[in-house]
This record gives C-alpha cells, sequence and structure tokens, in this order.
C-alpha cells in the first residue's frame, strides 16, 4: 500500500520505518526543514518504561497546588481563554482517582516495555548509535518523605515485573560517583536498571536516513490543508498538500502536540494538549563530576542526564498553550537543580536554551489506532514519554495499517476509550 504520514518527529520516523519494513510504500511530509525539529530536538533523552506513569494520580491536585506556590517549581498554568485548556484540564482532574490511575498505569508499562525491547532490536539489525547508553536511571530523594512514600511506584513495578532497587546514600553513589561531591543532599534512590538514555533527534535523523536507503520519501517544509474523503465509505481520498493534492491507500497522523488542532478542523476532535517543557544541554567540563546516565531530581521533576560529551537537563509542565516564549524562571530551575546535584559538571550558564511541546491526554497513554475514517490512523498523545515509547508504538502502528495482530494488546490504547 501507499502510506502517507504526516510528522517526522520521532513518532512520524519509527512509524515510517516500520511501515516500510512491512513492505509499504511510504511517504513522510513535515512543514520543517529536516526531521526532529520540534518536541524530538531536545528532550530529556531518558528512555524510562519504569516510569510510564500517567501524570493524573491520587494527590496530585493537591501537590499540583504546592507546586504552583514554589519558587522553582515543576508546574507553571498560565491561563488562556481557550476552550480546550480548561477542557483537558477538567479532565486530567477526573483522572486522578487511584481507580483510574491503576488502569491508566496498566496500559502505559505493557507499551513502553515493548517499545523497549523493539529499540534494542532495532539497534542491532541496523547498528544506529545516538549517544546511546544502558545504565539505568536513578530517581533521587532529596527528604526522607520522599523515599517513605515509594510503597505505591514499587508496587507497580513489583506488579509489572520491572527490576528496581531502593538505593541508600552510598548505594547512590555506587551508581553515580559525582553524587559523592553532594552526599548532605541525598537521602536515598530508587534505581530502574534496565533504563536507557539517548540523543533522540540524532536517533530520528539517523533513522530517517536509514528510510531513505530503504525506499522512504521525505518531504519538508510542506504545508497539509484540507482532507479529500469519500462520504459512502468514510475513507480519505487524499490530503491537500502546498495546494496540491496527494493521494495514499492509509494516512497516519503523528503531529505531537499539533494533532489535535489538525483533527479538529477535520472533525475527529482528539484530547490532546500541548504541556510545554523546557531543556538546558552544556558541554561537560569535568567527566569525573557528570552523571554517568539519568539522575531524576525529584524535588524540582528535573531529569538530568549525560549524552555523549554533554548534558541535558530536562523539565518544567507549563500549560501555557502552543506559546514557544522561553521564560528564565525556567530556566533558573533547570539550574538550580543540576548546580545542587552536579556543581562541576559544566557551566549551565553557558547552556543552549529549549522548550518543545509536548502531546499530552489526560489521563496518560499515548493514541494508537484507526479513526473513524477507515484508511486513517493516529500515532499521537505520549506526552513525557514519546522517545520512551516511540518504537513500540510505530512497530504497532505498522501491524495496525497492515491488518495484522500486534504483538501486544494495544485495544485500550485506542480512541474508543474516550467514547
Amino acid at each position: 500500500m501507499k502510506v502517507l504520514v504526516l510528522g517526522a518527529g520521532v513518532i512520524g520516523v519509527t512509524a515510517a520505518y516500520y511501515l516500510n519494513e512491512a513492505g509499504h510504500e511510504v511517504t513522510v511530509l513535515d512543514r520543517q526543514v529536516g526531521p526532529a525539529m520540534e518536541t524530538s530536538f531536545a528532550n530529556a533523552g531518558e528512555i524510562s518504561p519504569g516510569y510510564a506513569t500517567p501524570w493524573a494520580g491520587p494527590g496530585v491536585p493537591l501537590k499540583a497546588i504546592k507546586w504552583l506556590l514554589m519558587r522553582h517549581g515543576p508546574l507553571v498554568v498560565r491561563p488562556r481563554m481557550e476552550k480546550a485548556m480548561w477542557v483537558w484540564m477538567l479532565q486530567m482532574l477526573r483522572n486522578c482517582t487511584s481507580a483510574r490511575y491503576a488502569v491508566n498505569k496498566a496500559r502505559m508499562v505493557p507499551i513502553a516495555e515493548y517499545s523497549r525491547d523493539c529499540l534494542r532490536a532495532l539497534r542491532e539489525e541496523i547498528g544506529i548509535t545516538y549517544d546511546d547508553r544502558s545504565r539505568g536511571t536513578l530517581q533521587l530523594f532529596r527528604t526522607q518523605s520522599q523515599v517513605d512514600g515509594t510503597g505505591s511506584d514499587i508496587e507497580v513495578l513489583e506488579q509489572f515485573g520491572v527490576p528496581f532497587e531502593l538505593l541508600d546514600p552510598a548505594g547512590c553513589i555506587a551508581a553515580e560517583p559525582a553524587l559523592a561531591r553532594v552526599r548532605d543532599r541525598i537521602k536515598g534512590g530508587l534505581r530502574l536498571p534496565g533504563d536507557e538514555t539517548g540523543d533522540c533527534k540524532l536517533f530520528t535523523e539517523r533513522l530517517a536516513a536509514v528510510c531513505r536507503e530503504r525506499g522512504v520519501t521525505f518531504r519538508f517544509g510542506v504545508e497539509t490543508g484540507k482532507l479529500f474523503r469519500n462520504g459512502a465509505n468514510d475513507a480519505l481520498q487524499g490530503v491537500e498538500v502546498d495546494g496540491k493534492r496527494v493521494t495514499a491507500d492509509a494516512y497516519v497522523m503523528a503531529l505531537g502536540s499539533y494533532s489535535a488542532r489538525w483533527m479538529r478542523k477535520r472533525h475527529v476532535p482528539i484530547p490532546v494538549y500541548p504541556v510545554k517543557g523546557y531543556s538546558l544541554t552544556f558541554p561537560v567540563a569535568n567527566a569525573d563530576a557528570a552523571p554517568v546516565s539519568t539522575v531524576m531530581d525529584e524535588s524540582y521533576k528535573v531529569a538530568i542526564t549525560r549524552l555523549g560529551d554533554r548534558v541535558r537537563v530536562g523539565g518544567t509542565a507549563e500549560i501555557s498553550g502552543y506559546d514557544l516564549t522561553l521564560h528564565e524562571s525556567r530556566r533558573a530551575t533547570l539550574e538550580q537543580s543540576v548546580r545542587d546535584m552536579f556543581p562541576d559538571a559544566g557551566d549551565p550558564a553557558k547552556a543552549s536554551f529549549w522548550c518543545g511541546l509536548r502531546p499530552m491526554t489526560p489521563d496518560g497513554p499515548p493514541i494508537i489506532g484507526p479513526t473513524r475514517y477507515k484508511n486513517l490512523f493516529v500515532n499521537t498523545g505520549h506526552g513525557t514519554l514519546g522517545w520512551t515509547m516511540a518504537c513500540g508504538s510505530g512497530k504497532v502502528l505498522a501491524d495496525i495499517v497492515s491488518g495484522r495482530t500486534p504483538d501486544i494488546d494495544v485495544s485500550q490504547l485506542g480512541m474508543e476509550r474516550y467514547a
């Protein structure tokens, strides 16, 4: 079949790769000048199936109030006169119960674990490198109350068979030796040894190059317009691209945070809303003082990741619509975290400062599968876990488009759950 993929971020490019592997003729469209130029450009670099957790959970509303009052809090809300923002936040609040959290977590972990396995198989098959490391993730606790609050997380990890280590300060330092410099700030940690790290942009660019070699067509700098559809059978007959009609047998929408806008205009609304995240990237000045993998600073909800000879510091959840303004107050939060934990790793004041829009669903799991148009499929809503879930989502999507049964049960990841 001819398949048209809309979006050349990590989600769109991995989908293109697996669709090509399945024998389809694939074309990828993107408005940017190259792959991974938006949300995939400078994310935190984590591939963390063990942290595949919904943002909506019991206790989150009270925590949100506390975070909003903190100087360096992980949450910022900049209210807008936009119905979609308020509807999405209300839907998220509805999911902040123990029962819904358990259901949503159970939907997220399998696709995240499967995706890591798919990534490893892909890496072995094509030999792709992307500043990747397989050294685990360390969730770092500064207070005893954070250590004492790990019980529910550990129950979930045990439920899904995810390997973990609950560490005292000495154990944290053994995993991340540079933390010896700030031992007095550490109360403990939760380490997931199966997690990985890597540069998402570099991966996406190199995978796109492999796709090109295998016959996938990429068209950059193009805008998609209206859809042409057959009312008799609810199938798409084409999409307008720079004013011209382009046809295919199947269409895959992987436009990240812009998915909701695109789908709304086509009368297929989906509950995806952008949540802005920020990152800093600076060169390593002292390798012995830098992290060896990813350290999650639980107090600030900030991830500090080693990417080759660089350090990437990512975090913050800012609900402000599609605004891409770089707020210096958010930079200060990231700098505060990395200076606290790795004060001699490098100079964050000289770091590049970036922001991107994470496509978030109100319940947490992504949306993967068919729509009411029988040849239009969606692959979006991965939130902060797009890099973690990319390969698994792409493989599942390719199976669905090809009429095959996916390797894992994804029946609860479709749009039907919002009916």
